[in-house]
């Protein structure tokens, strides 16, 4: 189950694209990916901006905040492209619970098109056990407030 996922965008040139989107008071458990944007690694436009996640708790979740700008599920069909999708202004807000695997929080954002206006704030993850989680940063750029676990890779 994907649960809280925002795509799959950029896959066919001229999509509007997305935004003004809240997700507010959720709890999500045993899920494959938790509050999830997704893009295509082609180089095809739209955006995704303004979106708020607030109040969400995590219960072992295997991808519990991800951002996912090189999505090619198959190799083929996008080698070596970049996403042109444009991704902005995008709010954590008091996120907590566990994650399934080490990585709660992955940015994973197009070379070409960074993810940028990325918010933390009051963030609590920890890996199963109680044991700290880890945060991965690629092409993208925000600000943290408040306790923010794991630590923030901006």
């Amino acid at each position: 189950m994907h649960d809280r996922s925002i795509g799959s965008l950029g896959w066919q040139d001229g999509e509007e694209g997305v935004r003004n989107v809240t997700v507010d008071r959720a709890v999500l458990t045993g899920t494959t990916n938790g509050l999830r944007i997704k893009t295509w690694a082609m180089p095809n436009s739209g955006s995704v901006t303004n979106v708020s996640f607030s109040r969400i708790t995590m219960n072992r979740v295997a991808n519990p905040i991800l951002v996912d700008q090189n999505y090619c599920p198959r190799k083929v069909d996008c080698p070596g492209n970049s996403s042109g999708v444009q991704i902005s202004n995008i709010s954590y807000t008091d996120i907590e619970g566990t994650s399934a695997t080490p990585v709660a929080v992955k940015f994973n954002c197009s070379s070409t098109n960074p993810c940028s206006g990325i918010k933390l704030t009051n963030i609590r993850l920890t890996y199963k056990h109680k044991r700290p989680a880890q945060a991965k940063c690629g092409n993208a750029g925000g600000s943290t407030s408040g306790e923010v676990r794991p630590p923030s890779c901006f």
